[in-house]
């Protein structure tokens, strides 16, 4: 059964999402779980994210989940708008939100976690592509 989408494609930080990651070589865009997810053979980044609280799913739909730099992660975790997405949370990645507080986004920071995924999860070649440029 296929997920219904959880996000709306004409909101402007997916927009920006969307610009940011398809810089990167081999880099596409699909619909995984309901959710933008952005990959070269493995995603990088997808936009869109919940957490359970208690018993109740608490939605992030402006957000963006990425793979932070190796001992990047607690670092990452320690600034407020960041925290761990449900089901990828367990395997190192995290949702960092970009609704909270509002017109708050720090854009080069959201930038330097998708190129750190990118490079977590890219396959050599491409990875050498991009440190090429």
């Amino acid at each position: 059964m296929a997920h219904p989408p959880m996000f709306d494609p004409d909101e402007p930080d997916l927009a920006r999402v969307r610009d940011l990651c398809r810089v990167f070589p081999g880099a596409d865009e699909k619909v995984s779980h309901g959710r933008p997810a952005f990959f070269t053979k493995k995603v990088f980044a997808y936009y869109g994210y919940s957490v359970k609280v208690g018993a109740e799913w608490v939605q992030h739909p402006r957000s963006v989940v990425v793979l932070p730099a190796d001992g990047e992660r607690d670092a990452v975790l320690s600034l407020p708008n960041v925290s761990v997405p449900a089901y990828l949370g367990p395997t190192g990645w995290i949702g960092y939100d970009l609704a909270e507080p509002p017109g708050a986004t720090d854009w080069d920071e959201v930038w330097e976690l998708i190129a750190d995924s990118f490079a977590r999860t890219a396959p050599a070649a491409l990875r050498r592509e991009w440190e090429g440029r």
